[in-house]
């Protein structure tokens, strides 16, 4: 049990909560649904619809968790159109044998929109309530106009609630036609403890261990490699920075190993792969990250809510991020943080121009972001967040 969740276990509902995910592998989404797990005690499992490391990861956490194989459907990519009779043939034979094991429980939590899909028929077949922890934007080009349409018309005929993860989430779910009084915001949390565990040389080890010169102004980026991450626009702001370095950190996930492969010569072409550290997946975040002199965010769209963005704050470094979906709900202008327009990488080498230039008030900030941060952005905070509208919704459909 992580420290951040152990404080929250006494408060968990008292009910048997079935937890679905379709994803094998870690991202933010099922770090969230790890440390909720954990909070949620032994009243919880963890049905995988994929298998991967995100097994092994619940299970370190003494998390009760199987696997039932999603099939066709997970294939199925969100900005592509409704599925295809063979996927949805599987996913009713899923929903059968996720109604069996539903029957058990008060309750299925679907901690994504495809295993939202699969809980909204087994819950019907099961006869238990089901909530949607919605962790996406639902908005084009991310999805479909048809699922967006889909998704949020089976959230009004099957949800007994669903949980944003940020209040831009929420909107874009009542733009795309679901129901306002379904909705309950809660924010994200992130585990303070690992950023607790960084001694006071962490950052510099990690530099020399890179191979990044000390006297280097740093910056880096962390996340998955995709066009809409935005590490095209880290490089092309790079290009007007002489001098800094970056690390990019992160893994091409589903196909997107062409792009990854386009960057790396993207940085080629305009000069500055002396100054690019390519880490790849790494699992020491907290450290890379104090390393750094700025975390960036560089996403295009806009998104859900933003872990890096509160993983920058609470390493304890200034954090420039773009201005869209749910990540000003995270810092404010100036204070907490630089917040720059989607896909401007003139703006973005002007904030960290700044920052450089101003190591003083790039400290003040790196503070105030840290301490604002831990006191609302915890894992503790999120946790006891979502009991509380666990709570809510139940008693509604009681």
């Amino acid at each position: 049990m992580t420290a951040a969740t152990a404080a929250t276990a006494a408060t968990a509902p008292p009910r048997r909560i079935l937890c679905i995910d379709h994803a094998g592998v870690l991202g933010g989404a099922e770090l969230s649904l790890r440390d909720l797990a954990v909070s949620f005690g032994e009243s919880a499992e963890v049905l995988l619809l994929a298998d991967g490391p995100f097994r092994a990861a619940l299970t370190a956490q003494g998390v009760r968790v199987d696997v039932e194989p999603l099939g066709a459907l997970g294939a199925v990519k969100k900005d592509a159109g409704l599925p295809s009779l063979g996927a949805l043939m599987d996913a009713a034979g899923i929903a059968k044998r996720v109604a069996r094991r539903a029957r058990a429980y008060d309750v299925l939590y679907a901690n994504s929109q495809k295993a939202f899909v699969v809980a909204a028929a087994a819950g019907l077949l099961a006869r238990r309530p089901v909530v949607w922890h919605l962790r996406d934007i639902l908005e084009e080009p991310h999805f479909s106009r048809a699922n967006i349409t889909a998704a949020a018309q089976l959230a009004n005929l099957r949800a007994a609630g669903v949980i944003a993860n940020s209040r831009a989430t929420a909107d874009a779910f009542v733009a795309a036609g679901g129901h306002r009084e379904l909705v309950h915001v809660v924010h994200n949390g992130i585990d303070v403890a690992p950023f607790d565990a960084l001694s006071s040389d962490a950052g510099p080890e990690a530099r020399r261990a890179l191979g990044v010169p000390a006297e280097a102004f740093l910056v880096a980026l962390f996340g998955r490699f995709h066009p809409w991450k935005g590490q095209q626009v880290l490089l092309d702001a790079l290009a007007e920075l002489p001098g800094v370095h970056a690390l990019i950190v992160g893994a091409p996930l589903f196909g997107e190993t062409a792009f990854e492969a386009a960057q790396h010569e993207r940085a080629r072409a305009l000069g500055i792969a002396d100054r690019v550290h390519w880490l790849g997946f790494r699992d020491d975040i907290p450290a890379l990250m104090r390393a750094a002199d700025v975390v960036v965010h560089t996403s295009v769209l806009p998104e859900p809510f933003g872990r890096v963005v509160v993983e920058g704050m609470l390493a304890g470094r200034p954090v420039v991020a773009t201005r869209a979906g749910g990540v000003p709900e995270i810092m404010t202008e100036g204070e907490t943080g630089c917040l720059v327009p989607p896909a401007d990488a003139p703006a973005l080498a002007r904030a960290i121009r700044g920052l450089r230039d101003n190591p003083a008030g790039a400290a003040a900030m790196a503070a105030r972001g840290a301490a604002h941060a831990r006191a609302q952005f915890s894992a503790g905070a999120m946790c006891a967040g979502v009991a509380r509208a666990l709570d809510a919704i139940l008693q509604e459909v009681a």
